[in-house]
Formats: C-alpha cells, sequence, structure tokens
C-alpha cells in the first residue's frame, strides 16, 4: 500500500496550547472554586477516580476501533523494522527513561526537587516510558510519508504486547525505586484502560465492517468519534490541573524541570530507533514509523494508570500530564529531522 499524505489537524498541531490553556482554567478552578475537585475526587471505586475512568475511555475507545487487528498476519513483512520497534520500545525505552529520570530527579535537579516529589515524578516518567504510542504515531507515520500497512502492524502488535509486558515492567522498575505497588491494582488499571477498551474496539469494527464495510468504517464511522476524543482529553485534562492546582501553584517551576528528561529521552529513543534502522538498510518509510512510536507515548494510559495507583493529587500524575505538555512540538521537530535526512536512506 502506498502512503498517503496526511496533514496534522489544527488541534493536534497546537494540542501544546490547548493543554496549556486546560493547564490555567484547572489551577483557576482549583484557586477559586475548589468545590468542583473536592467533590469529584470523592466519586472512587477500588482507588480509580470514576469521573477521570470514563473521560480516559472516552479517548481510548476510539483509538482501539482505529486499528486493524487482521495486519498482524503482515507481521513477517519487513520483519527487521517490527525487531527494531518491539527491542527498543520493550527493552531499551522503559529502562533508559527510568535512568534518564532517576538521574535528573535525584541528582542533576535534587537541589530544586524535594525527595519526596521526585520518587513521584519518577514513577510517572517510568509509566510513560513503558507505554509506547497506539494513536498519534499514525499521524507522525503519514507526516513522514511513513508505510500505513506497516504502521497499522506495529501499532497492533504493541497493543497485543502491552497487555502482557507494561504490568511487569512497571512492577520491576517502581521495585527498584522503592515504590510499592500491588499486583492487583496493576492488573486492574490495565484491564479498564487497556484490555476492555481494545475488545469494545475489535468488536465495534468487526461489527460495523461486517454491516456496512471497511470504507463506511474508515471514512464515516470513525470519525464521528473525533470531537468525543478531543472533548474527552480536554476535560480530563481540565480536572485533573484542577486537582494539581495546588502543587502546581506552589512549585509552577516543577513544570520545566519534569519536562527536561522526558524530552531528552524521546530525542534519544527517536535516534536509537532511526539509527538502528538506517543500519539495517531500512526504507525510510519503515524507519521514520520506527523511530517515531517509541518517541511519542500512550500518555492516556500512563495518566489513567498514574491517577489509579497514586491518586489525582500525586506528583506521578503531574509528571504524566506533562508528558502531554511536550509531546507535540518535541514530535514535529522529530518529524521535521526525519524528512530532512530522507536522502540518506535507500529506497
Amino acid at each position: 500500500m502506498e502512503s498517503k499524505k496526511q496533514n496534522i489537524s489544527f488541534f493536534q498541531k497546537y494540542l501544546t496550547l490547548w493543554v496549556f490553556i486546560c493547564m490555567v482554567i484547572g489551577v483557576l478552578i482549583s484557586k477559586f472554586l475548589p468545590i468542583i475537585p473536592d467533590t469529584l475526587n470523592k466519586f472512587e471505586y477500588a482507588n480509580v477516580s470514576v469521573p477521570i475512568a470514563i473521560l480516559i475511555w472516552l479517548m481510548i475507545y476510539p483509538m482501539m476501533m482505529s486499528v486493524d487487528f487482521q495486519s498482524i498476519k503482515n507481521v513477517t513483512k519487513n520483519p527487521e523494522g517490527l525487531f527494531v520497534t518491539w527491542i527498543v520500545n520493550w527493552l531499551i525505552k522503559p529502562f533508559s527513561m527510568f535512568f534518564i529520570a532517576s538521574l535528573f530527579f535525584y541528582t542533576i535537579l535534587n537541589q530544586f526537587i524535594p525527595k519526596d516529589l521526585a520518587k513521584e515524578y519518577l514513577v510517572g516518567a517510568v509509566l510513560l516510558g513503558a507505554a509506547p504510542c497506539t494513536a498519534m504515531v499514525f499521524v507522525w507515520s503519514a507526516l513522514t510519508n511513513g508505510n500505513p500497512s506497516y504502521t497499522v502492524v506495529q501499532v497492533a502488535t504493541n497493543d497485543l504486547i502491552i497487555l502482557v509486558a507494561f504490568v511487569p515492567i512497571v512492577k520491576f522498575l517502581l521495585g527498584i525505586s522503592n515504590v510499592t505497588v500491588p499486583w492487583d491494582t496493576l492488573f486492574l488499571s490495565v484491564v479498564l484502560f487497556v484490555l476492555i477498551p481494545l475488545t469494545a474496539g475489535i468488536i465495534t469494527r468487526v461489527y460495523v465492517c461486517s454491516k456496512k464495510g471497511i470504507e463506511y468504517f474508515s471514512n464515516i464511522f470513525i470519525h464521528k468519534f473525533d470531537n468525543i476524543t478531543i472533548i474527552g482529553l480536554l476535560l480530563t485534562l481540565i480536572l485533573l490541573f484542577s486537582f494539581q492546582g495546588k502543587v502546581i501553584l506552589s512549585n509552577p517551576i516543577h513544570i520545566v524541570l519534569i519536562a527536561i528528561p522526558l524530552i531528552l529521552q524521546t530525542f534519544l529513543i527517536f535516534f536509537i530507533s532511526y539509527m538502528a534502522s538506517y543500519l539495517l538498510k531500512l526504507p525510510h518509510n519503515i524507519a521514520a514509523p520506527a523511530g517515531m512510536i517509541g518517541a511519542s507515548n500512550f500518555f492516556e494510559l500512563a495518566v489513567a494508570v498514574a491517577v489509579s495507583l497514586f491518586g489525582v493529587n500525586s506528583g506521578a500524575a503531574l509528571a504524566t500530564i506533562v508528558g502531554v505538555l511536550v509531546e507535540v512540538p518535541v514530535m514535529l521537530t522529530l518529524v521535521k529531522i526525519a524528512n530532512a535526512t530522507k536522502y540518506k536512506f535507500k529506497n
């Protein structure tokens, strides 16, 4: 299949601006209408914030519908690119994130970040590092003229790997950080925010395609959820920032301090995947998506798990939100780098 040129949407292009606006609104709510976050904070079940869970489902469900899991039958095509993706995403990325975040939060920035907050920020970074992108990577791939068939296989296999690899990796890295997390809480988070929307997405896709056909599903049905996804994201951010209002007002510089290791990690993972693809002499339309999926994060899952495990007021939740804040400008920079170096790859 030939790659199609796709432009990033207005909302996606200025996602950082929307996140910043949501942060201002959330902090103002926290400051002047504290009854709103205080009331919503009472709606919990098994340590999971019900309002946040509902909004995150609204974001994740359409993503899962977009993934064609039948594409996995093409896994033997361009296997080198998939091996690069799997190795970097699951054997390198979580551990490099842990190392970089630890270095910055515990050593380089220890004069600016209290020890207890440093541990919570590290937890948020680990959750981001253990969750490779499943949705926005389609946009990054298209902007670099990536092979869409390969990108679909790449995302589908990573979604399945998350089901078995996310929990043990997070448990191991948090154990090194002396953070105790119950196995059942971790498994519950994956079931709630990956397995259930994944299953619902597959069932919906199969049903609609069987009744109306793939063209209707891809061109009409899936786009009915575009606004729902955007609204879910914005409301989630406003709620989270309203819960985090006191932390942000007392430590506004921490937003920047958290962003530093996250940005460095993003560039590192991209160049590892991108250069490995170059050395393996893969075509650019395979190399670019391979670099993008590891560099970007499944921040919806990271936010949901951070909230479930440590609460909406935690530093872990704040760190995952900063991941959303820096995602788009950093990834657009990597898109420019990938397009500028395309000539170095053989067709």
